[in-house]
């Protein structure tokens, strides 16, 4: 795995625990937190899709 979607992944499960955490204290932020969930999932499956591209590249070379 790239290390950059690694570094995402660890943003998105951060990103999802606090979003759980803020809507169970009754807290609206936790919408923030979703959404930075959502935007670190894309990043995370951008970069692996672009390693599977890469490594297939290399194969057929």
């Amino acid at each position: 795995m790239p290390r950059n979607a690694l570094y995402a992944s660890i943003v998105l499960v951060l990103a999802v625990t606090a979003a759980v955490v803020s809507f169970i204290e009754g807290n609206w932020l936790g919408v923030v937190w979703v959404l930075m969930a959502g935007v670190a999932s894309n990043i995370a499956w951008f970069y692996i899709r672009k390693d599977r591209i890469e490594r297939a590249r290399a194969e057929q070379n």
